[in-house]
């Protein structure tokens, strides 16, 4: 090797590394989780025991002929139907100081409490319902900011499929397995 060709490469090098530092010595550093992988977690865990409560416990007991799941659960003292159990599970949530919310919505609900709650939240869920992508964005609520994420939420038994299909107030009779019934929305403060 020569001389001149020594020279640049170690010129070469100590620009590349002064470089180097430079950029990484401008750039923030990173604390934490990207919220959308905080949003995916908690997605997964909630799918999961909501999965798990429908197809080991309400399909079961049902099959059994132990005990049915009812929309007058509590009255009727037996099982509460999936969607009231997600409910109950996230207002006992909200209980202990609002970390995050979460709620099922519909554009087809059965209770009037599960309709999109904005004409943007409406347009992002009949995104999530047509094309089965997650939908986010920001949002402000009650003068706090959030990360509004909504997974598809799809039927993912029997149960609910035969729920919904047959239900007096359910604007949708016309479900099949692994259809897409509404989202999952989750609210992540983001302050």
């Amino acid at each position: 090797m020569s001389r001149k060709t020594i020279l640049i490469a170690l010129t070469t090098g100590i620009l590349g590394l002064l470089c180097g530092w430079g950029l990484g010595f401008n750039m923030a550093p990173t604390n934490g989780l990207p919220i959308r992988v905080v949003a995916d977690y908690l997605h997964a865990v909630l799918q999961a025991d909501r999965t798990f409560y429908t197809q080991h416990v309400v399909e079961r007991m049902e099959a059994m002929l132990i005990v049915n799941a009812t929309e007058k659960w509590r009255e009727d003292r037996t099982l509460p139907l999936p969607a009231q159990f997600f409910k109950e599970s996230s207002r006992g949530l909200q209980v202990r100081g609002k970390p995050f919310r979460y709620r099922l919505i519909s554009i087809w609900p059965i209770n009037q409490e599960n309709e999109p709650e904005s004409e943007k939240d409406r347009h992002a869920l009949e995104q999530v319902v047509n094309f089965g992508e997650v939908a986010e964005r920001e949002i402000e609520l009650e003068g706090r900011k959030y990360h509004q994420t909504i997974f598809p939420d799809r039927a993912v038994s029997r149960a609910c499929v035969n729920c919904h299909n047959a239900h007096e107030g359910s604007p949708k009779r016309d479900f099949k397995l692994n259809d897409i019934m509404g989202g999952l929305e989750i609210l992540i403060p983001l302050e």
